[in-house]
């Protein structure tokens, strides 16, 4: 529960900075775009005890925040995006468990350099809020926590930007930290995320970044938002240890309070897993939306 009000005390102080700028226009040259918004899903079953379908008592809850600032003056650009979720689902009989959890902030400074490409400096930064755990064992057994692990990546390159809907980045200079600040974590997880056992961090200096992210509006009612992220430490590169990962999230908007998404998270990272890592998540709640983005057609 802290880690929900956590999340919604972010999701506040968001919406009254964007609620002091909804429609400000600092100078002719100068542009704050601002917005904000998230929802609350919940779903509910429960059966008799002689239902002879099968099934299990449950309740399920999520929360998201999205949130963007981007500003704009002459050549120069500063976009800021804010991405948290964080579910929970209780089946009858068993303790609460993690359906989603993500944090994930972003922000680059561009200068435009073309009608399409900036330079840009960016910093990225990925963990979750609450405990993950590996229910396969008794008792269960801790594997991923607040800060165990989080990236915190960085990047120098070129920035191709057509468009408001599509952005595509290149950073040949990418130093990345990986945060395990847990030294015990490596009980549980022989990998530790990649960091030497012992230590808190693992920094990757000589490394290559790609950023993509497509936000798509087909319609008043339907809208796509991708994002891919690879990275490759060129120190020592090989195929298999290149890391991908893929968001991809579909909102259908049922009325102006009523949404239903479905989110996707798609992971592969040797340093975590061997495996490809994939997660799905289909849901209907309220939802709400503020800002001054212009609204893509």
């Amino acid at each position: 529960m802290k880690k929900l009000f956590t999340l919604i005390a972010f999701g506040m102080l968001f919406q009254a900075a964007i609620a002091q700028t909804d429609t400000a226009t600092v100078a002719k040259d100068t542009l704050w775009l601002k917005e904000i918004a998230g929802g609350l899903n919940l779903n509910q079953a429960s059966f008799s005890g002689n239902w002879k379908g099968g099934g299990v008592n449950s309740i399920a809850f999520n929360v998201y925040l999205l949130g963007r600032a981007n500003y704009a003056k002459g050549k120069w650009s500063w976009d800021n995006t804010l991405d948290l979720l964080y579910g929970v689902v209780k089946n009858d009989g068993e303790d609460g468990r993690k359906a989603n959890d993500r944090i994930y902030l972003d922000s680059k400074l561009g200068y435009k350099i073309a009608p399409k490409w900036n330079i840009y400096f960016g910093l990225n930064f990925l963990s979750q809020f609450a405990p993950g755990y590996d229910f396969n064992t008794e008792p269960r057994t801790l594997i991923s926590k607040w800060a165990n692990p989080a990236y915190l990546t960085t990047g120098f390159g070129a920035e191709y930007k057509p468009n408001d809907e599509f952005v595509l980045r290149l950073s040949p200079f990418a130093p990345r930290f990986t945060f395990v600040t847990d030294t015990n974590l490596y009980l549980a997880v022989p990998e530790n995320y990649g960091v030497e056992i012992g230590e808190t961090v693992r920094q990757e200096w000589l490394a290559f970044n790609l950023f993509a992210e497509w936000n798509k509006k087909f319609s008043d009612r339907f809208s796509l938002l991708m994002r891919y992220q690879m990275y490759a430490n060129l120190e020592t590169f090989a195929f298999d240890t290149i890391d991908h990962r893929l968001d991809a999230g579909v909102v259908a908007k049922i009325s102006e309070a009523i949404n239903v998404s479905l989110t996707t998270l798609t992971i592969y990272d040797i340093d975590q897993d061997e495996k490809v890592q994939f997660s799905q998540g289909l849901a209907i709640g309220l939802a709400f939306k503020r800002g001054n983005f212009p609204e893509k057609k």
